[in-house]
């Protein structure tokens, strides 16, 4: 078994780019909806929308773009083109089935702490059948600060009744990393292709790093 695992009692996963690979899609969802209204989207856009929650990137459009759409509508929008990829074109990350298998023979608690809508992550979790192993999911508006805050990741380990120095997170970016380093807990970085240019920064905040999820309860 990995060390990572020693004396864990929770694995709490971050959803796109850590459980799924899915980070291209939102920058192609980015592309395809401002295009909508004639906008190109600025090259520093990810950046400024990293780890915040699905309610809070809706609001960073509508202040930063001339969005004449209601906040309620620019979420629908969302949640309807990011359907149809993440049912379609979205795997899990490479490894994730047997790990989880792993997990639930060892009674190691599962959870979900993204930044993702909650429409969105129980359509996901329905498609790749993982409702079976995860007993919490939250999402960034459930709680009063999107990451780095560590305020979801806290909110499931309680959930969870796991203390946090008990608890493994599974993250791919930067502020997702320091939302569970912020948390006391233990945080293993996962390769993504989406944040390759920021990987030596990622294996520097992080406890582990990982290329896949395969292994992790036979080395």
């Amino acid at each position: 078994m990995h060390q990572m695992l020693e004396g864990i009692e929770a694995v709490i996963f971050d959803l796109d780019g850590s459980l799924v690979d899915s980070m291209w899609m939102w920058h192609a969802i980015d592309i395809e909806y401002l295009g909508r209204f004639g906008l190109i989207p600025p090259a520093d856009l990810q950046a400024q929308i990293e780890g915040m929650s699905f309610h809070e990137t809706a609001t960073y459009f509508k202040e930063h773009f001339p969005i004449p759409d209601p906040l309620e509508k620019i979420k629908d929008d969302w949640n309807r083109m990011a359907w149809d990829k993440y049912e379609n074109e979205v795997p899990l990350k490479p490894g994730i089935p047997d790990f989880l298998d792993g997990c639930r023979e060892r009674g190691i608690r599962l959870g979900i702490a993204t930044s993702n809508s909650r429409e969105l992550v129980e359509n996901i979790a329905g498609a790749h059948g993982l409702r079976n192993y995860f007993s919490c999911i939250m999402t960034g508006c459930d709680v009063g600060r999107g990451k780095p805050a560590p305020d979801i990741y806290l909110a499931v380990a309680e959930r969870l009744r796991t203390q946090p120095g008990r608890c493994l997170v599974f993250e791919d970016i930067i502020p997702g990393i320091q939302a569970g380093k912020n948390a006391g807990m233990r945080v293993c970085a996962v390769e993504d292709e989406y944040s390759v240019p920021q990987r030596e920064a990622k294996k520097k905040l992080a406890d582990y790093y990982i290329n896949n999820f395969y292994g992790l309860f036979s080395q």
